[in-house]
């Protein structure tokens, strides 16, 4: 399968490409796992080191005279309102007789209406029996205070209907002494006016009655409501478990560091803008992955695979290197260990063509300082390679990081193979490699991935030769540039050549089972 990246396709891309955030996030798992593990064990020191202080509980059974089946729970809220004053703050300190101020009191309670008519009491304290002590202060002066309330309320709403009566027995009073005082005169007048005042007797009568009545029942309710407040569940010390405490903190620790850690991924992600899949690193260096090699140390039962993609990647290379008719050089981005041990690789191999000339222009690991061993090829500095004779195969390794001396590149090699590791330079680096490059004239052989992602799976092949646009073959190869991605469009003999040499199929040596030769 063969890709090619153009300006009307890039110019449709999404502006977020969710595999490539999945993809980037999943390579940071050190980030993520390292926050999560912090959090867990945060969350286990907490429980460790800040205890919960001792603490007691209790429930009260709270009767209201406006109780109502659809009460949504306003009533015992005000109840657990009115619990978080100073006033039953205070009652409850002085039943304790402590002399401690009722505000800093209310800190160490709180009050959850449980339901309609069920109020939990919360109390901390010094210690058990400080705290139950403190509990039952804080049940009995609100029942004391709820009780108060109600009994008030009661006699307030009797004294209103007793006052109400009083005054409708002095209306009947005089009702009935102009009854009395009409009773000696005679006429048609008389009779009507005799006859409304005992209809009014009447109804005063009615009124009289149903206010006692009505005041009666005001006070026989009180005690029902006074009975149905009381304490259902003596306060007790709330015992706390060392290890269940400790396992909920670490859980919430653990959720908690797990999404920091994914946060600060995706955002780093997206903000740093390192190409990871193989398309991407192919699209924007303008050549196709050859080969893929794990950065670290394969696992023991990786090895012999790994080991066989090295073979083949080293085999496939000196056939390159022998077809070339002018010096191959293999310029890392991300990966200068890998670099050298590819390059001494192929050197041992095209030693046996005749003597190879390793030219070392590595800034950070120079070749040329380790200790050689027996039958390593020849490493010599990147000053002393006008001493090398020309008949003599060279084979240079360089760099192309930042600060990178672009111009002492050609020296190197007019043929290269990139070694970049993935996720390591960002998109507008890879472009200014790819740019840079073209402008010295150097043509990209293909790049070798180091740490590619193991759920890679993408394409990194790019078919430019048949796409490239007819010029001279003295002309400068131009580019294209298309949303972004860039890479030089060979001409017409060199894509040619191109077309003759791709695919080269890429040895993806992942960390997971899946492994196949494309």
């Amino acid at each position: 399968m063969t890709t090619r990246t153009t300006p009307e396709s890039s110019a449709t891309a999404p502006l977020l490409d969710l595999q490539v955030l999945v993809v980037a996030v999943r390579r940071r798992r050190r980030l993520w796992g390292s926050l999560a593990l912090v959090g867990l064990l945060l969350g286990v020191a907490m429980a460790v080191l800040l205890p919960p202080p001792p603490s007691a509980t209790t429930k009260l059974l709270v009767a209201h005279q406006e109780d109502q089946p659809n009460d949504p729970g306003t009533l015992i809220r005000t109840d657990a309102a009115l619990l978080q004053t100073t006033r039953i703050a205070d009652q409850a300190l002085r039943s304790l007789g402590s002399r401690e101020k009722p505000e800093e009191f209310m800190k160490d309670y709180e009050g959850v209406g449980l339901t309609n008519n069920l109020l939990r009491i919360d109390v901390a304290g010094d210690s058990d029996a400080e705290a139950v002590a403190r509990a039952q202060a804080l049940a009995d002066a609100f029942v004391a205070d709820h009780v108060r309330r109600i009994r008030e309320a009661a006699n307030a709403e009797s004294k209103a209907l007793l006052d109400q009566r009083d005054r409708l027995r002095a209306d009947l009073a005089q009702v009935d002494k102009a009854i009395g005082e009409g009773s000696s005169e005679s006429g048609p007048k008389v009779s009507a006016d005799m006859e409304s005042l005992f209809a009014r007797r009447a109804e005063l009568t009615s009124q009289i009655s149903d206010f006692g009545r009505r005041a009666a029942e005001a006070r026989i309710g009180t005690p029902r409501l006074v009975s149905g407040t009381q304490i259902v569940d003596a306060p007790r010390a709330v015992r706390h478990s060392l290890p269940r405490t400790a396992a909920t903190n670490a859980a919430i620790g653990l959720a908690l560091g797990l999404a920091l850690g994914l946060a600060v991924a995706a955002v780093g992600a997206v903000v740093a803008d390192r190409p990871v899949l193989r398309r991407e690193i192919a699209a924007d260096l303008g050549a196709s992955v050859i080969a893929e090699l794990p950065r670290r140390s394969p696992r023991l039962w990786q090895r012999r695979r790994v080991l066989a993609a090295r073979t083949r990647l080293t085999a496939s290379l000196a056939r390159t290197v022998r077809g070339s008719a002018g010096p191959v050089s293999l310029l890392e981005l991300g990966s200068a260990r890998a670099t050298t041990g590819i390059a001494l690789d192929l050197a041992g191999a095209l030693g046996a063509d005749g003597p190879v000339a390793v030219i070392d222009g590595l800034p950070g690991l120079p070749l040329t300082h380790r200790r050689p061993k027996p039958g390593d090829p020849t490493v010599v500095s990147a000053e002393g390679a006008a001493s090398v004779p020309h008949q003599q195969r060279r084979l240079g390794v360089g760099s192309v990081a930042p600060g990178t001396a672009w111009t002492d590149l050609q020296h190197l090699g007019t043929r290269t193979v990139l070694v970049v590791r993935a996720g390591h330079g960002s998109a507008a680096w890879l472009h200014t490699v790819a740019r840079h490059l073209s402008d010295q004239r150097i043509e990209v052989i293909g790049v070798v991935l180091i740490d590619p992602d193991s759920g890679d799976r993408t394409d990194g092949t790019l078919w430019d030769g048949p796409y490239a646009a007819p010029r001279g073959e003295g002309d400068r190869p131009a580019r294209r540039n298309g949303g972004g991605t860039s890479h030089a469009v060979p001409a017409v003999g060199e894509g040619r050549r191109r077309a003759e040499r791709l695919p080269m199929w890429a040895a993806r040596v992942p960390d997971s089972d899946d492994q196949g030769e494309r």
